[in-house]
């Protein structure tokens, strides 16, 4: 059972307002009340000194792959993984043709006794079965977020098993969705139509580098699809994030259209912050939009600035890196992250371009926690929620090695790079399970999120 404690001496992060002292009572699990430094408790309360530490709200990892490494032990490496960046929450997507029962019934028997962190499902819709069952994956398994890849059109989504759909079942879905009411409809955003033509012309060349790459995905197939899928998105009233942003031209459509339908949220991924086209990389660069250019990237960190992308998040693959190791046209895309978002943000937001810890705690805890139906437990340190805490050292310098950071994946993008911030302790419900850069916490801990739509999780 969780004990009851109290932290002393650190500052607290919150998405409402600036860090500022505070302690914090832990009671059975749950953030107990925020107190002033000093105050005084009862005398079983124990008490511990972070002096020094910043003290965010226990870190959600909004966008990551299961089913791309070990099917079962996944579970837990990849939540030891998430533990390590002092992540608390990871939500996972699926791609099935199948009935999402039989998928939910499966996979939790393989997480059930192996997460470390607690943890939530995306279901990707795929098939008219998925439109028919919609409700009840609400209902049923408190899923409230279906993705749909606009680029899995027809041979491009049957070459993948999937029933192969268009912009109809796009729009019927984006209707369901608002029907049900506070759905949340995730959306690849590419125009296959054009990859395609411009991916054909390349195989004549040869692929030889990641700019190559990018060529073949430049930012209007990004642009264009997230134009059709917010004007779908309005005139169904439905409620739309469209993941993994990568293009200035992207994110300027995106402004443009929430002048008129703010049911738009947009997320990016830390490689498109550190990472761009030119670099020589191979296959271990291939990503899914690519990198892109040094003007995108400085315009990804201008959104994180002024508040036009909401969340970042990893679209964490635990792939290895025999898949990456291969021609570029051969090579898998993507790759691991969440362990190095927040030392991304840290370092090179933080330290470097001045972006707030405020800022960073809305669009690693506040956001995806209010975006997916969870802010009644997890995003923020309110009396009541879970006591979900991530103690930071904004000075601690550490070189990247993917062997400490516990993936079934047995390399990182960023092996060799210095970050100089990073998480000392990750606490899910009141027990911690990484301390000190060390996965301290048992198989199972973790728990599954019911969902609703009105972002009261069950406890």
């Amino acid at each position: 059972m969780p004990d009851t404690f109290i932290l002393r001496g650190g500052t607290v992060v919150s998405a409402e307002r600036d860090p500022e002292p505070q302690d914090i009572l832990v009671e059975d699990g749950r953030i107990g009340a925020l107190l002033a430094p000093g105050t005084p408790v009862a005398d079983h309360v124990r008490e511990r000194r972070i002096d020094g530490l910043h003290v965010f709200p226990g870190l959600i990892e909004a966008h990551l792959h299961f089913g791309f490494g070990e099917k079962i032990t996944e579970y837990s490496t990849e939540t030891a993984h998430a533990a390590i960046g002092g992540f608390t929450t990871v939500l996972g997507y699926f791609l099935n043709n199948e009935a999402y029962s039989d998928v939910f019934k499966r996979e939790q028997a393989y997480a059930q006794p192996r997460a470390h962190v607690d943890y939530g499902f995306h279901f990707s819709t795929a098939s008219e079965l998925h439109l028919q069952e919609l409700e009840s994956y609400v209902r049923d398994y408190g899923v409230t977020s279906f993705k749909y890849f606009m680029n899995f059109k027809g041979e491009e989504g049957r070459y993948l098993g999937l029933d192969g759909t268009d912009d109809g079942y796009f729009q019927a879905l984006l209707e369901r969705a608002a029907a049900i009411g506070n759905v949340t409809v995730v959306c690849h955003t590419e125009n296959i139509e054009i990859v395609n033509r411009r991916r054909n012309a390349q195989l004549e060349i040869g692929l030889d580098n990641l700019q190559q790459w990018a060529d073949i995905k430049p930012p209007i197939t990004e642009a264009e699809a997230c134009v059709r899928a917010m004007f779908l998105a309005e005139k169904a009233g439905a409620k739309i994030y469209i993941p993994h942003m990568s293009s200035r031209m992207g994110l300027d459509e995106v402004r443009q259209w929430r002048r008129r339908y703010d049911q738009v949220f947009v997320e990016t991924c830390p490689h498109y912050l550190t990472h761009t086209a030119d670099m020589d990389l191979g296959g271990m660069g291939k990503a899914n939009p690519p990198f892109r250019s040094k003007d995108d990237q400085d315009a990804l960190w201008e959104g994180l600035a002024d508040g036009s992308i909401d969340v970042v998040a990893s679209d964490h693959c635990p792939r290895k890196r025999a898949t990456k190791d291969k021609t570029l046209w051969l090579a898998s895309q993507g790759f691991p992250g969440t362990a190095t978002i927040l030392p991304v943000l840290l370092h090179e937001g933080y330290h470097r371009r001045g972006l707030s810890l405020r800022r960073i705690c809305q669009l690693v805890c506040e956001a995806p926690a209010r975006i997916f139906d969870i802010a009644a437990r997890k995003g923020a340190l309110r009396p009541g929620a879970d006591a979900d805490i991530t103690l930071v050292d904004l000075n601690l310098e550490r070189v990247v090695r993917h062997e400490d950071l516990l993936s079934y994946s047995d390399y990182s993008i960023y092996d060799g790079w210095t970050f100089k911030g990073w998480a000392t302790e990750t606490i899910v419900r009141g027990e911690t399970v990484m301390q000190d850069g060390k996965l301290v916490g048992a198989p199972g801990h973790g728990q599954y999120i019911f969902r609703t739509r009105a972002g009261a999780a069950s406890a």
